[in-house]
Formats: structure tokens, C-alpha cells, sequence
């Protein structure tokens, strides 16, 4: 087993008693979101693929990392691009073969990288042969593996649920007379986690991948795995206005987070839990106090259920600071926390609060206490995309039209150099490549001492060199207007966090008397006797008794 012992202080603890606690490989490292259609293509197809992520493997040894998540790789007729399975164990042939994937995790390991996988339990594709068995009559043994129901008498949808991406989440099947249910797309049926056949078979899906030498599993979706099962109207949505998406006009009471939810996790949990040092990360888009329930009342939930709340605070000093108190103070004994600023669904960090900021922004997630995941392009400060509208792909987007929910501008390829298409693919790439990628791009700044790409590998340096850092203590300082401060402790040292999230120049009030920079977001030593921070910079100082 490949635990580490350590010392951490304890974050509730106002004198920092010493715990003892073993120490995973999840709770100290980073974990990089790799999106496998944007990465790397190496069959000039302009699709990303297996290889190419194998190929570029020294470059995330590099950057200091210590997992690769990857998006789905399965078979799928890519209605949702891989979230639509049509078979759970084999890859599909865009991106390899399962010997490719088998080489990727060989070569992974043997440069010490972990590497974890989507798992995509609440739904499947509709042409998946379970729904393809399930929908050819009522009778059919599998008919009970998805979630059917009778239409109301004026052959209506039996209630009133809302897909999430834009219409009726029941879609009429004219061979049988009823309707199917589906959280998503109409080619993304519902399983019915109730049915006992369905749950063994998704448990064989994860003893197969950990088989393989997979180190743990993203669930997808978890918080939509059951639905109520009398089917009770969802109620309206008192906040919805326009611009919003359709699907929130509904306050979502019947269709997620319900409570079976949390005894699927554990069965999920007690398989994982057979294989020597795996993670279970969930992600569940909930408020902290219901979030914190997916950790399981004994801790036999998630190891990690993602925490997205950074990715919609207000990027401010009292907002952000707000946001870590609640979630610290939240955290049942014993959790780990994690923090996200961005993945495939969600605005690209640096078009939502700035160039400038994203350096900050990236200290700040490689300082906080727990378990951070990046997501790739960030480290070299990847933006937004615009989209012309013959070259949309995202189903969202296509569905509900001029609402900017595409999440196409956030999913375009990766920037390796300023060759043809950024070095993605010798062929047509199956996003646009960003316009700017001759300025930006991973080659030129490797070769700039102070560029984005330079911040993230000195943080991820600094972050596996300093304990305080990687497994100690939290402790607010200050917050104003224009800053935040924190302290990270471990043993007797003692790490200063002070960010400056404006564009003036700014005194501290927490300004260290004495004390060591260890790290500039501007990458500049310059001299610090004079107790200020430059606009938009963050620094970490090792204090001094």
C-alpha cells in the first residue's frame, strides 16, 4: 500500500495538536483533468486519442502533477461526446484500442503518474444493447433496467421533469406506448439503480477498470443516480428569470440528490475499497451542507466530492474567504477538501476574472488546504474560444440556442507550439484551435521564465518541497477589500498566503516584519522591504519566529 506517514496539524485545532494520520497519494497531490479529444492527436483525424496522451506524458511529469483524470474514452455514438456509453468496458476506436489504453497506464505508472477515469453510472446510450433489449417490448427482461412509465391519459409526459439540457426529460416510445426517462439527452436513457441486475453489472464495470490498473474513478452526474419513485411533479423555481437555462425553471426536488443515492455511493465505495490505494471523487453540483453528506456518515462515501464553489464565488477578497470558512467549517472530522477553478463544463478561468487575476487565481488554488485539480490549458492560461455557429458541436448549445450554455469554447485543443493547429493534429481539428496560439502556447513558454506555464511548475515545486503546503493547516490572517491573507502550518513552519486580488498597488496590513519569499506570482524576486504588493500579484513567504 502506498501510503506516507506524516504529521499534519489539525484544522480545527486553535493549538494545532499534532495528529498522526497516514497520508494518501490523492490528499497531497494535483490532480490534472486531461479532456482526451483536445490533448493530443497522433492519426492526424483531429481527434485527440490514447497515444497522444502517451506521447506528452513527460510533459505533465514535468509540470509536477501527481494524477491524470480523463474524460470518457468509451465506444459511444457521441451524441455528448463519450457521456453517451454504448459499451463500458473497451475504448472507442477514435481514440485507440484497449491495448492503448492498457500502454497509457503502463507508461503512466512507470513515470509516476496515477490515472483515474470517468465512470458514467446514471445513464447510458440509447444505442447501448441494454436499452436496445430494454425498449423491444414491456416484457423484455431488461425492460426494468431503465426508468419507464405510462403516459397520463391525454398520452402526455407522465409528469412534468426537465432534461438538463432543454426540453422534456421523457421521450415517447411508440412500440411499447410509454415513455423513458432521461436527465440529459434523449439518447442518454436513465438507468433504474433500483434494479439489483443493473447494480451488479455497473460494479463488474469498476472491477474491470481497476483490474486494468486504473487508480480510482470520477463518477459523473452522481446526484441525478435515482429519481422519486411515485414521480411527483417538480416544483417551480421561485429565482429562475430569463437567460437562465429552461431546465432551472424547476426546482429539482424529485430528480436529484435523493436519499438512495447515498447507499449506491457506499456499495461503489465497498468495491473501490478492495483495491489497494484508489480514489472515489464524485461530482455533485450541491450546496456545501448537502455536499458534505456525500462523504458518507462513517466517511465511506467519496473520498473527494468535487468542490465547485470557487468556480461561482465572486472573485473578491470577502467572497472567497467567506466561501473557505464555510466550506472548512462544514467538513465532517476526518474529511479531506478539495478545490476546483475550472473543467470541460465551465467558463476557462482566465476569460472569467482576467490574465492578470488567473496568476493569482492559481496561487490561491495551490495554497489552499486540500486536494486541487486543474484543468488542462490552464496552466498555460488557455481562454474561451468563440464558436462560429456551422462549427458548434455541444448538444447543449444546439438545443438551447443563444444562451451561451455551449460548452464547445472551454473543450478546444490543446496548445503545444506555434506550428499548424497548435501542434494538436496534422489534420482539420474537430474544434477551432484558439486564434492567439502562436503567442500562447506550452513550447514558448517553457522558454519564459516568467510565463504562466512557469508559475504553475514552480507552485507545484514549491507546493510537493513545503508539508505546510501540501497536508497543513489553515488558518485565516486578513481580508479587505483587496486582499486575502492565510497562514499554512505544519509542524514549526509556517507559510504566509497574500494575494492581491486588484489591479492597485496595495500595503498589507499582515505584511511579514520578518520573513523568507519563497514565491512571487510575477516570478520576480524584487525587494520586499517595502511591504507592498504589486497589482494583481500574490506572494508566499516563510515566516520567521
Amino acid at each position: 500500500m502506498e501510503v506516507r506517514t506524516k504529521f499534519r496539524r489539525d484544522h480545527r485545532d486553535e493549538d494545532f495538536v499534532m495528529n498522526h494520520r497516514l497520508i494518501s497519494w490523492w490528499q497531497d497531490g494535483v490532480i490534472y483533468q486531461l479532456y482526451p479529444r483536445s490533448f493530443q492527436d497522433t492519426n492526424g483525424d483531429g481527434i485527440g486519442d490514447l497515444a497522444g496522451i502517451t506521447n506528452r506524458l513527460s510533459y505533465l511529469r514535468d509540470l509536477g502533477i501527481e494524477a491524470i483524470w480523463l474524460s470518457p474514452f468509451f465506444p459511444s455514438p457521441m451524441a455528448d461526446f463519450g457521456y453517451d456509453v454504448s459499451e463500458y468496458c473497451g475504448v472507442d476506436p477514435t481514440f485507440g484500442a484497449l491495448t492503448d489504453f492498457d500502454d497509457l497506464v503502463t507508461a503512466a505508472h512507470n513515470v509516476g503518474i496515477k490515472l483515474i477515469i470517468d465512470f458514467v453510472p446514471n445513464h447510458t446510450s440509447d444505442q447501448h444493447p441494454w436499452f436496445v433489449e430494454s425498449r423491444r417490448s414491456r416484457f423484455n427482461s431488461k425492460r426494468d433496467w431503465y426508468v419507464w412509465r405510462d403516459p397520463k391519459p391525454d398520452g402526455s409526459p407522465p409528469n412534468n421533469w426537465l432534461s438538463e439540457f432543454g426540453g422534456p426529460a421523457w421521450t415517447f416510445d411508440h412500440r411499447s406506448g410509454q415513455y423513458y426517462y432521461h436527465a440529459y439527452l434523449k439518447q442518454q436513457p436513465d438507468l433504474n439503480w433500483r434494479n439489483s441486475d443493473v447494480r451488479e453489472m455497473m460494479f463488474d464495470v469498476l472491477r474491470f477498470w481497476l483490474d486494468r490498473g486504473v487508480d480510482g474513478f470520477r463518477v459523473d452526474a452522481i446526484h441525478h443516480l435515482y429519481e422519486d419513485q411515485e414521480g411527483a411533479d417538480n416544483p417551480p423555481n421561485p429565482a429562475w428569470r430569463e437567460g437562465m437555462a429552461p431546465a432551472r425553471r424547476l426546482l429539482r426536488k424529485y430528480t436529484m440528490d435523493q436519499p438512495e443515492t447515498h447507499e449506491a455511493i457506499r456499495d461503489i465505495r465497498r468495491v473501490i475499497d478492495r483495491y489497494s490505494e484508489r480514489v472515489l471523487i464524485g461530482e455533485a453540483y450541491l450546496p456545501i451542507e448537502i455536499l458534505m453528506t456525500y462523504y458518507g456518515s462513517r466517511l465511506d462515501g467519496f473520498h473527494l466530492p468535487f468542490n465547485f464553489h470557487l468556480m461561482s464565488t465572486l472573485w473578491k477578497p470577502n467572497d472567497i474567504a467567506a466561501l473557505i470558512q464555510a466550506y472548512e467549517s462544514a467538513l465532517p472530522a476526518g474529511a479531506w477538501p478539495n478545490w476546483v477553478l475550472g473543467n470541460h463544463d465551465r467558463s476557462r478561468l482566465a476569460s472569467r476574472i482576467g490574465s492578470a487575476q488567473a496568476r493569482v487565481a492559481a496561487m490561491l488554488l495551490l495554497t489552499l488546504r486540500g486536494t486541487p485539480t486543474i484543468y488542462q490549458g490552464e496552466e498555460i492560461g488557455m481562454t474561451d474560444v468563440p464558436i462560429p455557429q456551422d462549427r458548434v458541436r455541444d448538444p447543449w448549445e444546439k438545443n438551447v440556442p443563444g444562451l451561451g450554455l455551449g460548452r464547445d469554447p472551454v473543450r478546444t485543443p490543446m496548445l503545444w507550439d506555434g506550428c499548424t493547429n497548435a501542434g494538436f493534429s496534422n489534420g482539420q481539428p474537430w474544434l477551432p484551435v484558439s486564434p492567439n496560439f502562436r503567442d500562447q502556447n506550452v513550447e514558448l513558454q517553457a522558454g519564459d521564465p516568467c510565463s504562466m506555464l512557469a508559475l504553475y511548475r514552480a507552485l507545484l515545486t514549491l507546493r510537493r518541497r513545503e508539508s505546510a503546503l501540501s497536508i497543513g493547516g489553515y488558518e485565516p490572517v486578513d481580508v479587505s477589500e483587496s486582499v486575502l491573507a492565510y497562514e499554512r502550518r505544519y509542524n514549526d513552519q509556517r507559510l504566509l498566503v497574500v494575494l492581491n486580488l486588484s489591479a492597485d498597488t496595495v500595503h498589507p496590513r499582515c505584511w511579514p516584519i520578518s520573513g523568507e519569499l519563497l514565491q512571487s506570482t510575477s516570478m520576480q524576486p524584487g525587494d520586499r522591504s517595502g511591504g507592498h504588493l504589486a497589482p494583481d500579484e500574490g506572494c508566499v513567504f516563510r515566516l520567521q519566529d
